[in-house]
């Protein structure tokens, strides 16, 4: 298991593209670990525990979540994160297309630290991705 400071968890293709581009014009220089899909990111975070073994996860700074993931959505990576003791203090951004409500919502009363709905603009997707890492990289303080 790798000790990435920031995980993403993105599926559209063109998204991630955009997600990485504003890191590379910051000069973020944070070890970044992509994962793809919702099963990926449970069996990232909680392979360990299933096969009864001691996890050697480093908590990340931050974790960017989309919701709209294939196998497992978002929501439900985000229900498992926040409801197990060694994950629940790790900051999720939920980075989504989705602007609903109910979404928003739910997202907060399972624990998400923020919630920013993507925008279509693609200089202000940029300026908006530098402005989450900043903060959650260098301002915020963590738990751990």
């Amino acid at each position: 298991m790798t000790n990435a400071e920031i995980i993403i968890v993105e599926d559209n293709p063109h998204d991630l593209e955009m997600i990485l581009d504003a890191f590379c014009e910051s000069e973020i220089k944070s070890e970044t670990l992509i994962l793809r899909d919702g099963v990926e990111a449970t069996d990232y975070f909680f392979r360990d525990a299933q096969e009864g073994a001691a996890s050697t996860l480093c908590p990340p700074l931050l974790i960017l979540l989309d919701l709209k993931l294939p196998k497992v959505n978002g929501m439900e990576v985000l229900r498992r994160l926040k409801s197990d003791e060694k994950t629940k203090c790790i900051p999720v951004v939920v980075f989504t297309s989705s602007n609903e409500a109910r979404d928003k919502k739910e997202s907060y009363g399972l624990g998400a630290n923020s919630y920013l709905v993507k925008p279509l603009d693609a200089d202000r997707f940029a300026k908006d991705i530098k402005h989450i890492i900043n903060y959650w990289t260098t301002l915020n303080v963590n738990a751990y």
